[in-house]
């Protein structure tokens, strides 16, 4: 039942976004800047940038349990507590598993952090653009189906994003990993530039670079009128940062929305639904119900982004009934929910390097290298598809002796001697969204909203095992060409879902009959809706995928008011 305490008046607006992380925050910006009334419906509470970030200046020591997780809480979130962030200093901004049930018909990590500004404060701020060579991965080889845009479509996009966000990088001129809008690099060790030389020097089509960040390392103009500056280097960005020294919807979109006046943010909002008008053809709202008092209020525009992330957009879509679209909002193709996809994270390799040992590093630095994608880039060169990137990290160990007692330890402890260097890298390798990988609704079990519980059906295939071999067999040449020693290689076999980069679902298309999504990314068969977030994502590639969302909103947002402009949504 609608809340009739507000007039319906008071509840219509030229535009709904739904969620506030990294996509739905860009959406409020520019559509705000543009002019338009605009809501925003967070099903998390608020959070205000700078006040509302309790740990953010916390000393080690007060921590009650020195940053560890009492096993209490870990019991309430088994599945969020096998995340690299989820620790005493920030696990106010993660979900409790049990609160927010889901079904694994196999094994998935949902990793979620419902607030304003979403996962945006907890995101790895590893930003690189795609290529051509992306986009085009799907019908070289036939998996998935085909991109309805390429490089040049969202190019100028990435630009216009990249000077707002921050960019810190260097200018490569990499074809398959385009170069952006970059503030200065901050050092890559010693050892990270011999390995960037060596492999130089030994692969034509292989590099090592800086990994490009969401940092101010350089802070222009437009960054101080946002209220941010430098990055202090701290490296305790989950706890939210103070200094905005990293992006963040709180940090930066929602506050630049809110200067404008046309911004109205309604936390503890769970959207249960989007309205569909059968006599109009068109979406004319949603209906969301109160996280605190469980009450349901519709609300009205011309215009609907969804920007839940990817689960959630796929649930809302999918839970989105009504006589014309029984089986989901947009869905006459039927594969809304289907063809789901993610980031293969699980396989490492370590070693040691016993050179360089007259330097060292000294203070935090917010990234490390990367190693951008070298396999089946150009053509199919191995027996699996697609390809993988890695990370590289490198460090000097340090130790000191604990022997003795009184002065003797106490001096022992002050005095650290240098190791030798260490060396490591994950593989961020590109999953085949299938069929098979689907999201469904429960029909019999709901939520405490009344939210159908979702099903999550993904897994690992035999692709993604001769992945994870290539990559160690790759890995573990150039290590042992470059000199480093003690090699190690790992296979986590953690469950999909702990990469926390979930696409597909409502994936864009040129046909109808087999996507969600146009190449606005707008639903063919719903013009005043669409969807920004990882839901519309084709295929994977290998790139951390948030700089992506945020150029294909800016740029949706951009064609929409046009539509509006033109009286055609």
């Amino acid at each position: 039942m609608a809340n009739i305490n507000i007039s319906a008046q008071d509840r219509t607006f030229d535009a709904i976004v739904i969620g506030s992380g990294i996509s739905g925050g860009w959406a409020a910006k520019e559509f705000t800047e543009k002019g338009l009334k605009t809501l925003v419906l967070e099903r998390g509470r608020d959070v205000k940038h700078l006040k509302d970030y309790p740990t953010t200046n916390k000393y080690p020591w007060e921590f009650p349990h020195g940053g560890q997780i009492p096993e209490a809480i870990k019991e309430e979130a088994p599945v969020v507590s096998r995340c690299y962030a989820f620790k005493e200093d920030a696990m106010h901004f993660f979900v409790k598993d049990k609160e927010h049930p889901y079904e694994q018909d196999k094994p998935f990590d949902w990793i979620r952090g419902y607030q304003v500004g979403g996962k945006s404060l907890l995101w790895a701020r590893q930003t690189q653009r795609w290529s051509d060579y992306d986009f085009e991965g799907p019908a070289r080889d036939g998996f998935a189906v085909d991109w309805p845009i390429r490089y040049a479509d969202i190019a100028p996009w990435y630009s216009y994003v990249e000077k707002f966000v921050g960019i810190s990088g260097n200018k490569d001129g990499i074809d398959n990993l385009p170069d952006g809008e970059f503030l200065p690099p901050l050092e890559m060790t010693a050892v990270e530039q011999y390995f960037q030389k060596f492999v130089k020097d030994n692969y034509k089509d292989r590099h090592v670079i800086y990994g490009r960040c969401a940092h101010l390392t350089e802070p222009q103009k437009i960054h101080i009128e946002q209220g941010r500056v430098q990055c202090q280097k701290r490296n305790l960005c989950q706890r939210g940062c103070p200094f905005g020294g990293y992006f963040s919807s709180n940090s930066s979109t929602l506050p630049w929305a809110e200067k404008t006046g046309n911004l109205t943010l309604r936390p503890h909002s769970v959207v249960h639904s989007i309205i569909y008008d059968e006599k109009k053809g068109k979406a004319t709202g949603v209906r969301v119900v109160d996280a605190k008092t469980k009450e349901m209020t519709e609300y009205y525009a011309r215009v609907i982004f969804v920007n839940a992330s990817a689960i959630n957009s796929n649930l809302l879509l999918l839970n989105s009934t009504s006589s014309r679209f029984p089986n989901g909002l947009g869905n006459d193709s039927g594969v809304l929910g289907k063809y789901f996809a993610f980031h293969n994270y699980r396989a490492t390799i370590y070693a040691d390097h016993d050179g360089h040992m007259d330097v060292t590093t000294d203070g935090r630095r917010p990234t490390s290298a990367y190693i951008p994608r070298f396999r089946n880039v150009k053509k199919q060169e191995t027996d699996f598809l697609r390809g993988y990137a890695a990370g590289f990290d490198t460090g000097r160990r340090k130790w000191n002796s604990h022997d003795g007692v009184g002065k003797s330890l106490k001096d022992n402890l002050f005095n650290e001697e240098m190791g030798n260097w260490y060396v490591g890298s994950h593989m961020m390798g590109e999953t085949i969204p299938k069929e098979i990988s689907q999201l469904t609704l429960d029909k019999d079990k709901k939520d405490e909203w009344g939210m159908p519980v979702i099903h999550v059906n993904i897994g690992y295939d035999d692709n993604d095992e001769k992945m994870v071999k290539d990559f160690h067999e790759q890995m573990t040449e150039m290590y042992t060409k470059a000199g480093f020693t003690n090699i190690r290689t790992g296979d986590s076999k953690q469950a999909p879902g702990l990469d926390i980069h979930e696409m597909g679902g409502a994936r864009m298309g040129k046909d109808p009959k087999t996507s969600v999504l146009n190449k606005w990314n707008q639903l063919h068969d719903v013009n005043n809706v669409f969807v920004t977030d990882g839901a519309c994502m084709t295929s994977t590639s290998t790139q951390n995928p948030s700089l992506t969302y945020m150029a294909l909103t800016a740029r949706a947002v951009d064609y929409a008011v046009s539509q509006m402009k033109k009286g055609e949504i």
